[in-house]
């Protein structure tokens, strides 16, 4: 799977998880070098509180892109650490 952005990758994985229709790519597939903080937070009542990055690439900066679980709760461990993503992230198989 590839997540995408101005038509650049900026994660590649063949193990994401799937969960509720997100894949969730590990954190080694993510091309550190687009990604940058992010103060926003978010609560899921299964999953817990989410933490999220912001992409930047060429100057362009697309605010919260992913999102990601740094301690899930026990029914969610399998995600712990991997990044999902949204608004104008495109996910597609490679």
């Amino acid at each position: 799977m590839q997540a995408i952005w101005r038509d650049i990758v900026v994660a590649q994985s063949e193990k994401t998880i799937l969960v509720e229709g997100n894949h969730y790519f590990p954190p080694e597939s993510l091309k550190d070098e687009f990604f940058t903080f992010s103060n926003h937070k978010s609560t899921c009542p299964w999953k817990g509180l989410a933490s999220y990055k912001s992409l930047c690439i060429n100057g362009e900066l697309l605010s919260d892109a992913a999102w990601y679980y740094p301690d899930p709760k026990p029914e969610a461990e399998q995600i712990k650490g991997y990044f999902a993503f949204w608004k104008e992230v495109k996910i597609k198989e490679n």
